[in-house]
Parts: C-alpha cells; structure tokens; sequence
C-alpha cells in the first residue's frame, strides 16, 4: 500500500502535528513493518513497531524526501530497533508469566485460527531454509516493498550484493520447495500421509 499523491500532504500535516497525518503514515506502513518484525522473530513485534515509529514520529520534523524516501528510512528505523530488540534479549534472560494469571481467552473461528497457526508456522519453516542476510533481502523486498538500491541503504549493504543475496534466497527456496514437492508425489499423484 502506499499513499500516492495523499503522502506528501499527510507527511506536512504529520510535521505540523496534526494527529490525521500521523495516522495515515502510520495505517500505510505499519502491517508491512510489522509483518517484516513478526517475520524476522522479534521478541514483541508490536512493541519493537510502535518503538519504530515513535522514533520516526520523533524525528520527522528534519525528513525530506518522497514517499520511497519514506518508506526506506522507516524499514531502517525498523531493522535498527529489530538489532537493539536482539542484543536486548541476549543481556537479559527470558522471564516467565506468573503461573497463576490466566490469560484472556478470546473466542474465534477455530478453523481460521488454526489455518493462520499453520500458514504462519509455514513460512517460519520456508524462511528458516535461508541465512539472515537472505532472509533480511527477501523480506524488505517482497514484505516491505523496498527497491534493490533502499534494501541496501536499510541493511548496509551493495545493491550488488542485494541482487546477490535475493537470487540465492529464491535459489534456495525453489530448490527445497521442490524437494517438499517431490516427497509428496508418488508416480505423479499427491500422497497424504
């Protein structure tokens, strides 16, 4: 999604403090933000997100540029803030619930909550096939939407090694799919186990 001819007066309303201006820079990007830190196992995607944009809101007063400008410079805050979750996480040791809270449960279509369950699991699995700089590369392309040459500004990289680093991931998935493919098929028929 993008705003198109709507961004540049959202982004002046947001730099002039008008929450409407926010709030569209903020409903634009932020399933893509959040989908690239669910994907890439952040610890809380939703707290790493609004820490995202808390820092652009916070620094948007000095931004210049288009909308591409934009959406790089938010998937560079993102992956900043997805390195500082990291080393977070590696300081401190995980903490548990209290064991006698119960959570909320919430009621839903059992169905869809475990065919969302699955795909999610799936992709997980397909990702885990790729090193992290593949994974990073495909993710900002495809989940963000980013250009070879903004994937490279957000992972500090070539736009060389970006198209380098894409091939190779699709490389890698292809071949895999295919040998999940395979062991699926039995003289050319689907076999379910």
């Amino acid at each position: 999604m993008t705003l198109g001819v709507r961004f540049d007066s959202a982004r002046a309303a947001a730099q002039a403090g008008a929450a409407w201006g926010f709030r569209a820079l903020y409903d634009d990007l932020a399933p893509a933000v959040g989908g690239y830190l669910r994907l890439r196992g952040a610890s809380d995607p939703d707290d790493v997100a609004s820490e995202t944009f808390l820092g652009v809101f916070r620094n948007l007063a000095g931004f210049t540029g288009d909308e591409d400008a934009f959406r790089s410079w938010v998937f560079t805050v993102a992956h900043r803030r997805l390195l500082d979750d990291r080393r977070r996480i590696g300081r401190r040791p995980p903490t548990r619930p209290i064991a006698d809270v119960e959570p909320e449960i919430e009621g839903g279509n059992v169905e869809d909550d475990v065919l969302v369950g699955m795909g999610d699991l799936w992709v997980r699995q397909v990702l885990g096939w790729l090193t992290d700089d593949q994974r990073d590369v495909l993710l900002l392309r495809v989940v963000a939407d980013l250009s070879v040459e903004q994937t490279a500004a957000v992972i500090s990289k070539r736009p060389g090694a970006v198209r380098a680093l894409q091939h190779r991931a699709i490389k890698t998935l292809r071949r895999h799919l295919i040998e999940q493919r395979s062991d699926l098929l039995e003289d050319g028929r689907w076999v379910i186990s």
